[in-house]
C-alpha cells in the first residue's frame, strides 16, 4: 500500500450511483500526471489530496492508481485556494467571487471562511444574497469535511464515507453515532458484520439492545435470502445468539421489543420481517377472494377445436376443461408431457368463449418463449403490472388488470412478493391458470409458491405425466425423468444419444469444457459457439461461472476492442446477460445478448439482443456480466440447444436433485455432462429438496381464512 499527494487535474468519469471515478493527477512534489481510479467523491480541478492505495498496469490504459481510501487536503498558498474556490466544488462561488475573496484576504482565506465567515462583508462588490450564497455553500462543504474526518475516525473509510454523506447529509454524524446499525440497512455494501465493526469501535458493548435487536434483523434476512419467508422463534434465537455470541434469552427479549415496534411480525412460534407477512398474508386472502368470487359471463362462439390439428390426450382435456370451469387452475409436469399443447388448447378454449387472455412469465426469457410457443404477445410480470422504479407496480387493486384470463407460465419461479403484486392487480372476474414446473428449483426470493398452491388442495391441479412418443426418443427427457424420480440416467452415451457423459478428473473438467465448447461441439453439430450454454452450480471456485467465464472467453472470442470497469472485462462479440430489470431499456433480467459494439474515448457500448441493439454508458456496466457460462440458478425459464454440465464433488453443497434436473431440463438437443459420476450418482440421491418455512398452504387451506 502506498500513499500520494496529488491535485486534481480533472475527472474523466464520475458514476454518482457509487462514486466511482476517474480521476487524472498530479502528484507532488514532482508534478507527475498520473490517473487515480477508485470509489471517489466528485472532486473538482486544483483540489488536493492524500490516496492511499496501489500503482497498477491495466492492459487497455496502462498505469493506473487503485484508490482504497483519500482525505481531502486544504490548499495552502494564495493561488491554490483562488483556484480551489473557483473550481466550481463550493455552490455559490465563481471565478470572481473566488479572486474577490483571495484578494482581501490571502492566505487567511479557508481560516476566514471556517471561523469568521461574517468577514465577507469586507469584500469590495459582495452584496448581501452573494454572501449568504456562499456561506451556505461554504458551510455545506465544511460540514462534509468535517463529517468525512469524523467518520474515517470511527475506522469508516472515505468511500463508505462518501456514501453516508450522500444518503445523510449533515446529519450523518448523529445517524451513525445513534445507531450506526442501521448503516447495514441503508447503505450498499455496509453488511452487519461491517455496522458491528464500526460500532465496536464507537464504544458499542457486545450486549447492547441496539446491537441484538440489529443482529435479530440481519439473521431474519439471511433466512429470506435462503428462501425462507419466517424463522421459527427457537431458531432465530439460537442462530442470532451465536452469531452475536450473547445469550438467548437476551436475543428472546429483543425480538419482542421488535415485535413491540412493529419491526417483526409474530405469528405464535413464526417471526417475520413485516413485509414477507403482508404479503403471505394478503396473497393466500386475495386468491381466495378470487376463488370464491364469479367470472365474467362468457358464451361460446365456436366449438373451440383443437388449433393447428393438434390432438390431446386425457389428461389435457381435463386441463383444458378445468381451466374452463375454474377460477384458479395449476397445471404442472415435466419435459415431454405437453404442458405447451395443453396450454395452447387452454388458450383455444378461452378465445372460442371470447375471452381476452393475458399471458406473463417471471422473465424476459420465458416470456419470449411462450410468445414463441403460443403465438401471442407473453410479457414478464412487472411489464405486465406496468412497474417503474420509483413509482412501483402501476396496476394493483386500484388499478386492476384488464382481461378475462391470466395465464403465467414458470410459476415456480415466482417468489411471495411478487405473487401478492400480482394478485393485488387480478380482478374479481379473472382467471388465472399458474403453469409451471414443481420439481424444478424454486424461486430465488422467498417463498415456494407453486408447491404452496398445490400443497393446499384449495386449487384444482392437472399434473401430466405422460412421457409422448416422440419425448421418449430424446434421453434428455427420459434421463431428466429419471432423475426426477430417484433413479440414475442412463450414461451409455452412443452416436444417436442426445445426453452424454464425460468422465474426466476434477483438474481436467475446466479444459475440457474449453475443448467442448470452443471446438468439438461447434463441429459435431453444425452450430455456433455463442449458442452453447455452460450451466455450473457455483459462481466461485476453479469450475465455477467467474473463471469458466474468463477460460472460454480466451478459446472462443480472444481478441477485439475492450471496455473495462474494476477487474470485469467487456469485449466486442462477448455473450453478456442482463443482471437487474431495466425498464427503461426494455431489457430483464437473465436476457442474453451480444456485445456488438464498443466506444472507449466515450466509455460506451451496445448489446445486441436478437435483432435489437441496446446501449450502455459506463455506469451501467454493472448491469451486465459474461455469460458464456452461468449458474443454474439463472439459467431457470430459459432453453438452450446444446447445455455442458459440470459435475464435481467440489459443488458438494449444491449438489441436489432439483438442482441436475433444473440443468438437464434446460437443454433442447445436447445435453453433456462433465466431471465425476459419483457427484452426479449424490446428486440424484440427495432430495433434500430445500424445505421453507413458509406458511401459504396452510392461509389457503384454513377453513376460516
Amino acid at each position: 500500500m502506498e500513499t500520494i499527494r496529488c491535485t486534481v487535474e480533472g475527472v474523466t468519469f464520475y458514476n454518482s450511483d457509487n462514486d466511482y471515478a476517474v480521476v487524472r493527477v498530479k502528484t507532488e512534489p514532482h508534478g507527475i500526471s498520473h490517473i487515480v481510479v477508485g470509489i471517489l467523491s466528485k472532486f473538482c480541478p486544483g483540489v488536493r489530496l492524500e490516496v492511499e492505495g496501489v500503482f497498477h498496469n491495466d492492459p487497455r490504459y496502462g498505469e493506473q492508481f487503485a484508490a482504497s481510501a483519500w482525505r481531502e487536503i486544504m490548499p495552502v498558498n494564495v493561488r491554490g485556494i483562488e483556484r480551489y474556490l473557483a473550481s466550481g466544488y463550493i455552490k455559490g462561488i465563481g471565478r470572481a467571487t473566488a479572486k474577490a475573496i483571495v484578494k482581501r484576504f490571502g492566505r487567511d482565506t479557508i481560516d476566514i471562511l471556517d471561523n469568521d465567515i461574517d468577514r465577507l462583508a469586507e469584500v469590495p462588490g459582495l452584496g448581501k444574497t452573494r454572501i449568504k450564497a456562499v456561506r451556505e455553500g461554504w458551510g455545506a462543504r465544511k460540514a462534509e469535511r468535517e463529517i468525512f474526518i469524523g467518520l474515517q475516525g470511527y475506522g469508516i473509510s472515505s468511500s463508505y464515507a462518501s456514501k453516508i454523506y450522500r444518503i445523510y447529509g449533515r446529519d450523518a454524524m448523529s445517524a451513525v453515532k445513534d445507531n450506526p446499525y442501521r448503516l447495514a440497512d441503508d447503505i450498499d455494501g455496509i453488511g452487519f458484520k461491517t455496522a458491528d465493526a464500526i460500532a465496536s469501535g464507537m464504544g458499542y458493548g457486545v450486549n447492547d439492545s441496539r446491537r441484538i435487536g440489529a443482529g435479530v434483523l440481519f439473521t431474519l434476512r439471511r433466512y429470506a435470502d435462503d428462501g425462507h419467508v419466517f424463522a421459527p422463534f427457537e431458531a432465530l434465537v439460537a442462530d442470532t445468539a451465536a452469531l452475536l455470541g450473547v445469550a438467548g434469552q437476551e436475543v428472546a427479549e429483543a425480538v419482542t421489543s421488535l415485535a413491540v415496534d412493529k419491526k417483526v411480525v409474530m405469528e405464535d412460534t413464526a417471526v417475520y420481517l413485516p413485509m414477507y407477512w403482508y404479503a403471505e398474508r394478503g396473497a393466500a386472502r386475495r386468491m381466495l377472494d378470487i376463488m370464491g368470487s364469479r367470472c365474467k359471463p362468457a358464451k361460446l362462439s365456436s366449438p373451440g377445436h383443437a388449433p393447428e390439428g393438434l390432438v390431446y390426450d386425457k389428461v389435457q382435456l381435463e386441463a383444458i376443461d378445468k381451466a374452463v370451469e375454474s377460477k384458479v387452475m395449476v397445471l404442472t409436469g415435466g419435459p415431454g408431457t405437453g404442458k405447451t399443447t395443453a396450454v395452447k388448447g387452454i388458450i383455444a378454449a378461452f378465445k372460442a368463449r371470447k375471452m381476452k387472455i393475458l399471458l406473463a412469465a417471471p422473465t424476459g426469457r420465458a416470456a419470449k418463449r411462450m410468445s414463441e410457443a403460443t403465438g401471442m404477445e407473453a410479457r414478464t410480470i412487472h411489464r405486465l403490472l406496468e412497474y417503474n422504479p420509483t413509482g412501483g407496480f402501476g396496476r394493483d387493486a386500484e388499478n386492476p388488470l384488464d382481461g378475462d384470463a391470466l395465464i403465467v407460465d414458470e410459476c415456480s419461479m415466482i417468489d411471495i412478493l411478487l405473487f401478492y403484486s400480482l394478485l393485488k392487480a387480478v380482478p374479481q372476474h379473472m382467471r388465472v391458470i399458474m403453469v409451471g414446473d414443481i420439481d424444478q428449483l424454486p424461486s430465488v426470493g422467498a417463498g415456494n409458491v407453486l408447491r404452496d398452491v398445490i400443497a393446499s388442495g384449495k386449487v384444482p391441479v392437472v399434473r401430466l405425466t405422460h412421457i409422448f412418443r416422440q419425448a421418449m426418443t430424446s434421453r434428455i427427457v427420459t434421463n431428466a425423468h429419471a432423475i426426477n424420480a430417484g433413479q440414475q440416467p442412463d450414461l451409455s452415451n452412443g452416436l444417436d444419444s442426445d445426453f452424454f457423459f464425460i468422465s474426466v478428473p476434477d483438474t481436467d473438467i475446466a479444459a475440457t469444457i474449453v475443448d467442448l465448447v470452443g471446438g468439438r461441439l461447434p463441429g459435431a453439430y453444425h452450430i455456433q459457439a455463442k449458442e452453447i450454454q455452460v450451466l455450473t452450480p457455483m459462481c466461485k471456485g476453479e469450475i465455477g461461472a467467474s473463471a469458466l467465464n474468463d477460460a472460454l472467453r480466451q478459446a472462443v472470442n480472444p481478441r477485439g476492442n475492450e471496455l473495462r470497469r474494476g477487474d470485469a472485462v467487456y469485449r466486442v462479440g462477448d455473450k453478456v446477460m442482463q443482471v437487474k430489470n431495466n425498464y427503461d431499456k426494455n431489457i430483464f433480467n437473465g436476457d442474453i445478448g451480444f456485445i456488438d459494439a464498443i466506444d472507449a474515448s466515450r466509455e460506451k457500448l451496445e448489446v445486441r439482443y436478437d435483432n435489437r441493439i441496446v446501449e450502455y454508458t459506463y455506469s451501467e456496466l454493472d448491469e451486465l456480466m459474461a455469460a458464456y457460462a452461468i449458474t443454474i440458478h439463472k439459467s431457470q425459464g430459459s432453453e438452450f440447444p446444446i447445455v455442458v454440465i459440470p459435475v464435481t464433488m467440489k459443488h458438494f453443497v449444491m449438489l441436489q436433485r432439483n438442482l441436475i434436473y433444473t440443468a438437464v431440463t434446460r437443454a433442447k438437443q445436447v445435453c453433456v455432462m462433465v466431471g465425476d459420476r459419483r457427484a452426479l450418482a449424490y446428486a440424484v440421491d440427495n432430495q433434500r429438496i430445500s424445505s421453507r418455512n413458509t406458511r401459504l398452504a396452510n392461509r389457503l387451506a384454513a377453513e376460516n381464512n
